[in-house]
């Protein structure tokens, strides 16, 4: 499936309460600079800031200025999050019957001042589920406009296949990066590539910065000597790993600095050799491949 959005996507988890509390004018700035670098699609999900950090950029959006079709609006339902605003939700869990995700999309649009969501994705994969109702609500919103295209959030191939029994899935956004590789050898992304589904990443820096275990240090070396060969940062060559595969995913960026955001746009432009690529793998992983 061609894609409609930026390579590089903007997570906006961390823009509210969550992260960085920044302000109405903070967020309008932000909203600029991204779409200056080329990055267009911007992330969100009804429970960043305990359900306020969609309205918060909503009012962002709308001093903005920014023409509607100039963007792309991503946002993700399903889980009913312990908070102080959803007092009722007496343990952590996820709901989706038609009615509730009918109700979190249009809470969604409403609250980003967008008048329709260009991806809409469940955000993660519940065991009382039901492909039915899901497909209820999809064809419901769609039909309404509401939502240009439906996709899923950490989903296993297995439940991808629940859903695509009755609903066309567009997206899948999982955890994937050098340090958290999976997806490469467990068949997911050679599943979306066969099924025309869109992956995006989230956290695709993965731990490299969280902590330093023994194959992080490793990779960090080798991406000192790559960094020269590449004239690139090492944020620059995580993301180009990522980018080079051919699944085409578009990393799902969390940062709100300028300079690192600028830096992530450019990684399309570092072209990793197959050898180089095989090589940051291979030290991550601390053994040849099999």
């Amino acid at each position: 499936m061609k894609s409609s959005f930026s390579r590089i996507i903007q997570g906006c988890m961390n823009w509210g309460v969550w992260g960085k509390s920044l302000s109405t004018s903070q967020m309008e700035e932000l909203i600029h600079f991204n779409l200056e670098k080329g990055i267009s699609s911007f992330d969100h999900a009804d429970i960043y800031g305990d359900y306020t950090t969609e309205n918060e950029f909503g009012k962002a959006f709308k001093n903005s200025s920014v023409k509607r079709e100039d963007i792309q609006l991503i946002s993700k339902c399903g889980i009913q999050y312990v908070g102080k605003t959803r007092p009722s939700n007496l343990v952590k869990h996820y709901q989706y019957d038609s009615d509730y995700i009918i109700y979190s999309a249009e809470k969604s649009i409403k609250d980003l001042n967008a008048d329709y969501l260009d991806l809409f994705l469940l955000h993660r994969p519940s065991p009382l589920m039901h492909p039915d109702e899901i497909q209820k609500a999809v064809e419901k919103l769609m039909g309404q406009g509401k939502i240009k295209m439906f996709g899923v959030s950490n989903f296993t191939s297995g439940q991808t296949d629940l859903i695509l029994s009755k609903t066309k899935v567009c997206v899948n956004q999982i955890q994937l990066s050098l340090s958290h590789n999976y997806p490469i050898f467990d068949s997911s992304l050679d599943y979306m590539m066969v099924n025309k589904i869109i992956p995006m990443s989230w956290s695709p820096l993965g731990s490299f910065y969280k902590n330093e275990p023994e194959n992080n240090k490793r990779v960090s070396i080798l991406l000192d000597e790559l960094s020269t060969k590449y004239n690139a940062s090492k944020d620059q060559l995580l993301i180009s790993w990522i980018l080079k595969h051919p699944s085409k995913v578009h990393p799902v960026i969390g940062t709100t600095n300028f300079e690192r955001i600028s830096s992530a746009s450019c990684s399309n432009e570092i072209k990793l050799s197959n050898i180089d690529w095989f090589r940051m793998l291979e030290t991550y992983l601390g053994h040849k491949l099999p």
